[in-house]
């Protein structure tokens, strides 16, 4: 790999961004591929620019047609905001679907090591930590409080980010005025109808575990989709 695509590679990880390096498997000549647009000395027909969009959103390299296809995608992030009974679950069924899980909640009482045994606890309000954590496009939001001043700053700024999946609890009710409250912020409904609310499919799920087992697969579906 030649090294000034390698660093561009590892550059758009770390920022966020998804990438892939197409490599021709007879010659070694290679190209670097970033939202469609191509850099290197290996010219790449349709047919493989869509191999290149489907390795990436199904996160996997691949062969084709003799051209190694090389995945540089960002990990993906799970926020929960709310150190909720659901929570529980949800951060291990997320972690083991291969996302890298923090739960967010200024309520310290709830976000502890005991009831989150090896998940990152983040104590600042949402709108703080998500400052600092800037969700991407490889990012799913949940919220899980039903108190809207804290899941209201996390939706806000997660519908300023490019979080692929923005999940909220709560009855139809709860989630009517949240969209009130949200329009009054400034959101149109565009952006409102990102928001999965009530979060999760509909799978007449009663329990913790069964409602995380909702989210994590409606999280699911939207990424692959």
């Amino acid at each position: 790999m030649r090294i000034a695509l390698l660093r561009r590679a590892l550059a758009a990880r770390r920022e966020g961004r998804s990438a892939a390096l197409v490599t021709d498997l007879e010659t070694g000549a290679q190209t670097y591929v970033e939202d469609g647009r191509m850099n290197g000395d290996l010219a790449l027909d349709d047919a493989t620019m869509e191999a290149v969009a489907r390795a990436l959103r199904e996160d996997k390299s691949r062969t084709e047609n003799g051209r190694f296809i090389e995945v540089w995608n960002p990990p993906l992030r799970c926020f929960i905001v709310g150190a909720a009974h659901i929570a529980q679950p949800l951060t291990q069924m997320a972690a083991l679907a291969g996302y890298a899980v923090t739960v967010i909640d200024p309520r310290s009482a709830f976000a502890t090591e005991a009831r989150f045994p090896g998940v990152t606890l983040v104590t600042d309000w949402p709108d703080e930590a998500f400052e600092r954590l800037k969700p991407d496009r490889r990012t799913a939001v949940v919220t899980l409080t039903h108190d809207p001043k804290i899941d209201d700053p996390a939706l806000i700024s997660a519908l300023r980010s490019e979080a692929f999946y923005i999940g909220a609890l709560g009855s139809k009710k709860t989630h009517a005025a949240r969209l009130g409250r949200l329009r009054e912020a400034g959101f149109d409904e565009a952006a409102l109808a990102r928001i999965h609310g009530p979060v999760g499919l509909d799978i007449n799920a009663v329990s913790p575990a069964e409602i995380a087992v909702s989210i994590l697969a409606q999280i699911t579906a939207v990424l692959r989709r």
